[in-house]
């Protein structure tokens, strides 16, 4: 008995077989191509290619028995007691339950992304066809049937197989490595990328090349493949060979950590012992460009010197003569202002939605009122394209890295931060998402660096007017932040809070009767509009507050709505609003200077006259001398300098390049290297990633 089971196992399941063994095997000669392809570059001696050969065997086995897991579930559960009379009942019982759950749940959203929903709902419609379809069928009709379907899979995989292989020999011929967080910003960009591609390899050629042997194996192995399908296989050994096969790949992936490909002090070993897939994963997960390695650098020493006298200011003094320790000490003259601060960062705010700086569309009554008001940066520019970059500048002050923002990174706890410097002055400080917190990493990293998180979790159903994927509409997110502020008002401490809104963001949806662009046009114009109108009814409701005029108001965009352009970075796509309110406090003014989205947070503390130790790369504007006055703007991989009129772009593989920008197209015109701004965006970047590397730039 046990032999037939091992038996009938290894007859079933020789798809699944088939396909580890292949994939294990394209793993292998990938690798012995890039040796053989790319000898000249690597300079390893033969002991090392040996053990990279043999440690990368073990990634290739982990990857290619994940590869196999969708196959081995599907045989698995291939039977035909579904087809039997109460096999019947049970799939018409299923099928009734998930039908309600579509109508009555909202367990699969539809308004984060419709197009996703209909999908799915198309997949489900196909499923329930093809099942009504095979009803009526013969068995011998079924079995060939699923001889089909696991040769489909498996031709789909072998091809998926070999146009990775070819994909990463071109990303090792312009990188000199895996695949790494290049390889995640591409998926990021996949339009540009893909127009990229098109342009500059034969992908047609690749594809076709690919199909046809992915064919050949198929037409190959036929008679293994369709062996399996025509045993009837009992669901307990099916279910045996399924559990041990799930322990086995979650043994090795246990067993095998990511570090064991870094053997030697030889990158390219390294880099060959990896497994372009299980690197792409690794990349996902830990959001890191290693700057070091793929852009141009200064000596250590040399950076940091440029970096202190970069940060060097009338009001600022350092506290150590140590060349990598940047902490100062910052000593205004005034006394200081104990007033609360409530930063609002607004969803995909362009400058060019509002008034002040062009628009005549009017979408933004509230805020350019405010404008006129308080104090209006004209000339600011975020340092990213996503909310988690915004956020990172707005609570962190810290140039942005190449890769994913410190937010979503491992490591991220007690950066130094705004709320640490406010927690130190006796503030009670909080974060208000009308989303869930988990979304982009928020409940952890503000948690983790002095922060007091508040989601949507702390909004009763009741009190919520409308709601959609990506949280509450802003009106009901600001009634929770007044409630807030109102509570700690009464436990009379100051309060530092920061409220990230969500309602200008796709699907563009809000609550009816509140702007006089209806919601059902779902455009970006009506979701601006709206979120202008919720942040003028807080400010309205504020004002009768007793806490309100001794409060800060600062709002402003986390990023733009669009960065798209012609070049890599066109400043038109960074250039957002910021509006500083506080009658009575403030008075109103258009602040012109060059200011980057980290320079925020000291620029705040300098309005209160905090005086306080800090590590932060941002400086006060409004006490910043215009030949220091610098913005950071960056993609995932460009990592740009604008100093004047002046773009500095670096980016992989240690590429810079120099520009006059166009503040008003975008376009940008390269210029001759100019060596001294050259450096200075080397050393402003290569400092922040030393310090973030090496645990120096932290809150203790």
């Amino acid at each position: 008995m046990h032999w037939d089971f091992f038996k009938g196992g290894k007859s079933k399941y020789a798809p699944a077989i088939l396909l580890v063994g292949f994939a294990v095997l394209v793993s292998f000669l990938t690798r012995l191509i890039l040796v053989i392809s790319f000898e000249h570059r690597m300079g390893s001696s033969f002991l090392l290619v040996a053990e990279s050969f043999f440690i990368g065997m073990l990634y290739d086995l982990m990857i290619a028995l994940f590869v196999a897991v969708p196959l081995v579930l599907h045989i698995c559960f291939t039977n035909e007691f579904i087809y039997t009379k109460k096999g019947r009942w049970v799939m018409a019982a299923f099928f009734a339950a998930l039908l309600g759950i579509i109508l009555f749940t909202h367990l699969i959203p539809k308004d984060f992304n419709r197009d996703l929903y209909k999908a799915f709902l198309i997949y489900l419609a196909v499923r329930v066809v093809i099942y009504l379809f095979l009803l009526t069928r013969s068995f011998s009709f079924r079995r060939k049937w699923r001889a089909a379907v696991v040769g489909l899979f498996l031709f789909v995989a072998i091809f998926l197989l070999l146009f990775n292989a070819v994909s990463e020999w071109f990303f090792w011929n312009e990188f000199s490595s895996r695949y790494n967080f290049i390889a995640v910003d591409y998926l990021i960009y996949t339009n540009e990328v893909i127009g990229n591609i098109r342009e500059s390899y034969p992908v047609t050629s690749i594809l076709l090349t690919a199909a046809i042997i992915a064919g050949c194996i198929i037409f190959l192995f036929r008679r293994k493949i369709t062996a399996g399908i025509k045993e009837r296989f009992p669901i307990v050994p099916r279910l045996a060979f399924m559990v041990l096969f799930a322990l086995a790949t979650l043994i090795v992936a246990l067993v095998i950590p990511a570090s064991w490909k870094n053997f030697s002090k030889d990158n390219y070993a390294n880099e060959l012992a990896g497994n372009g897939i299980y690197d792409f994963v690794q990349a996902f997960q830990n959001n890191e460009l290693d700057f070091y390695k793929y852009y141009q650098t200064l000596p250590d020493s040399t950076a940091f010197s440029i970096v202190r006298e970069q940060l060097s200011a009338p009001y600022s003094r350092f506290v150590s003569n140590d060349l990598f320790n940047l902490e100062r000490e910052i000593s205004y003259p005034g006394p200081e202002k104990k007033m609360n601060v409530v930063l609002i960062s607004v969803e995909s705010l362009s400058a060019s939605f509002m008034d002040s700086f062009g628009s005549i569309q009017h979408l933004t009554p509230c805020l350019d009122s405010l404008a006129n008001k308080g104090l209006l940066f004209t000339n600011l520019y975020a340092s990213g394209t996503r909310t988690v970059r915004g956020l990172e500048a707005l609570s962190l002050s810290i140039p942005p890295l190449p890769g994913q923002s410190l937010v979503k990174r491992p490591g991220n706890e007690n950066l130094f931060s705004l709320g640490a410097v406010f927690r130190e002055k006796g503030y009670t400080t909080q974060y208000i998402y009308g989303g869930y917190g988990y979304f982009d990493n928020m409940n952890y990293f503000f948690s983790h660096n002095n922060y007091d998180v508040i989601d949507r979790t702390a909004i009763n159903n009741k009190d919520i007017h409308y709601a959609n994927i990506w949280g509450v509409a802003d009106e009901d997110l600001f009634t929770l932040a007044l409630r807030t502020m109102d509570k700690n008002y009464s436990q009379h401490h100051p309060f530092f809070t920061q409220v990230m809104t969500v309602s200008n963001h796709r699907p563009y949806t809000y609550p009816e009767g509140r702007i006089d662009i209806p919601p059902g046009s779902r455009t970006r114009e009506g979701a601006v509009k709206y979120t202008d109108y919720a942040i003028g009814r807080f400010l309205k409701e504020a004002s009768a507050k007793p806490w309100f005029s001794n409060t800060i108001f600062v709002v402003v965009a986390d990023h733009c709505a669009s960065s798209a352009g012609k070049t890599a970075l066109p400043v038109t796509g960074y250039h957002i609003p910021m509006v500083i309110y506080s009658p009575g406090n403030i008075l109103p003014a258009k602040v012109e200077s060059l200011t980057a989205q980290i320079d925020i947070v000291p620029t705040i503390l300098g309005l209160l006259q905090f005086n306080y130790k800090t590590k932060f790369f941002g400086q006060d504007v409004l006490n910043l001398p215009a030949d220091k006055q610098r913005a950071f703007i960056s993609t995932y991989q460009g990592l740009g300098l604008v100093v004047h009129d002046t773009l500095i772009v670096q980016s992989p593989v240690k590429q810079t390049a120099i520009f006059q920008a166009d503040f008003s197209t975008g376009a940008a015109k390269e210029l001759k290297p100019d060596d001294k701004l050259t450096r200075q965006a080397i050393a402003c970047y290569q400092a922040a990633a030393w310090l973030i590397r090496n645990g120096r730039y932290t809150s203790k």
